[in-house]
Order: C-alpha cells, then structure tokens, then sequence
C-alpha cells in the first residue's frame, strides 16, 4: 500500500506569504478555520510507513518534519531519520532550498533529472550536503525505477527555465527535463505527482488516464489573477503554471480524462480557491476536484 502525506500544499511564500496583506492571507494569519495556513508544497511517500521518500524539498521542509510525527527519529541511536531518499521535480528555490536542512551528516539518496542537479551542481551553497552522506543521481525519463518498495517513473512536462535562471525575456515552454512529474505506486494504484506545468498535452493525458490520484499544479484560479490583484506582473503561463480555470484551464483539460481522486496542491497565496468559503472552492468541489491541506493523507 502507497501512503502519501502532503507536507505542504502552498505555491512559493506559502500562505500567509510573508509580506502579503491580501484577503485570503488576512485571514489565514487571523486562524480564520476556512483558511489554514500552507507551508510549501511537498509531499512524502512510503510502502512501509517506516522509510520515507521526500518529494522535493521546501524552504519550510524543518518545519514539516516538527509537524510530521511520521518522519520523527526513533529512539534508539543519537541520530537518525526515517526520511532515506529525496527526489526533485524541479530547481525552482521552492524545491530544493529546503535540503540545506538535511545537510547534518544524515544519509540520504537525492534524485533528480539531469538539469535539476545541474543546478545543485553550479551553486556552491549545496556542497553542504556531503557527498560521503549524500549520492546524487540522476534519473531518466520514461525509464521507471525503484527506491524504498516504490515504483517510480519521470516524466518530463511542459514547463519553464527556474526564475532565478531566465537571461532576460521569457525563455518559452519546454519539455527538456526541467520540469518533470512523477508516477508512484507500491501496488496496483498509481500517484501522479505534477506540482508545475504549462500546459495539457496529448502524451500526458493519455499518461494520466485511469490514475488512482491526480496531485497537480493549482498555482492560480484565474491566468491574470496576480496582474489583477496587484501582486505581480506576469500571467500564470508566463511563469509555467496552467490556471484552474478558463480558456485551456486544468478544469477544462482534465474533463474528459478518467481519474480517481483530483487534487489540487501548490497553490498560491493570492488564489481565492483556498478558502473552504468561497464561491470559487464550491466550482471546483462541483467540478469534482479537492484543495491540498498541510498534514493530508492519502492512502493507496
């Protein structure tokens, strides 16, 4: 059996974001019930319930484990951790700053696709995790493997260069490895794990088609929701991320493809759909689609 705690389900700054005083953000700082704060999207999986995969690492990964009674040491030994492999689905900061908390001599294995541990690779910061405790390796797309009695298989999605990277202008969609999904299973039931991803293509319905449970990328309700609320100046495509809604939205796409559970994770502060309360969660409720919460569990 496949168990799946989702450690994080907001987008980048998590929510509240920490210098945001939008509506929704008010009202998660003020405990309101139909807000719950979210730290940054990540999820951890286990065939076990003993030895667990970390599915990216977020600036809010301490955090997490304090939260997660699962990924607690066990007595026995000074130091120990049930956390035994971390894979990345991309470079974004939101991703991997978190593994610099797991740079304290903990054996570990890191998987990531080859452009992602490039990025590891050029910044200096990552050498703190020591490569004696620490193997870096590379994963091919399309090509499944196994870690910890998991089943896992890359697959790479339209997405975007990481922000910090852009030379200047938009670098364009592609499907290079940057941004890749992951199917999970420890059984006959699959996870699709998709946290960004530009857009619906031909390949990646056929893929999605018959899952038990669909995790995937709930950045934004609207494509020009952050240009309208003043929170920034791009559009959600610009920045990867296909809207919830509208013209080639997640709800649209997704419509005729045959699913379990759909689910929406990574989702960001200015999104109106992570309030329990708004007209926006009931069209995605009436759509059959649910809204990630910090400490979900999902069991397969």
């Amino acid at each position: 059996m496949l168990r799946v705690i989702v450690l994080g389900a907001g987008a980048g700054g998590g929510f509240p974001q920490w210098n945001s005083a939008g509506p929704g953000c008010l009202r998660a700082r003020a405990a309101d019930i139909a807000a719950p704060q979210r730290s940054q999207a990540s999820i951890a999986v286990s065939a076990d319930g003993h030895r667990w995969l970390l599915v990216n690492a977020s600036p809010d990964l301490r955090q997490q484990i304090a939260n997660t009674p699962a990924l607690h040491p066990r007595p026995g030994t000074l130091r120990n951790s049930p956390i035994e492999a971390v894979l990345l689905t991309g470079a974004e900061v939101d991703t991997i700053m978190g593994l610099l908390h797991l740079r304290e001599r903990q054996p570990f294995a890191l998987f990531g696709a080859d452009p992602t541990l490039a990025v590891l690779d050029e910044n200096p910061i990552f050498r703190a995790l020591n490569p004696e405790f620490v193997t870096r390796q590379a994963i091919a797309t399309d090509a499944p493997f196994e870690v910890l009695g998991i089943t896992v298989t890359a697959y790479a999605l339209p997405g975007k260069v990481p922000l910090f990277a852009e030379a200047g202008g938009d670098p364009g969609v592609s499907e290079d490895g940057g941004t890749i999904g992951i199917a999970v299973s420890a059984g006959d039931k699959t996870l699709h794990y998709i946290p960004g991803c530009a857009m619906m293509t031909p390949s990646l319905r056929q893929r999605l088609a018959g899952a038990a449970c669909v995790m995937f990328d709930g950045t934004l309700f609207t494509d020009d929701e952050m240009i309208r609320m003043g929170a920034g100046p791009k559009t959600g495509r610009r920045m990867g991320h296909m809207p919830m809604t509208g013209d080639g939205s997640t709800l649209e796409a997704f419509a005729e493809i045959p699913l379990g559970r759909r689910i929406f994770i990574h989702i960001n502060n200015t999104n109106p759909a992570l309030l329990a309360d708004s007209p926006e969660r009931a069209q995605l409720s009436a759509a059959g689609w649910e809204v990630a919460e910090d400490g979900m569990e999902i069991h397969l």
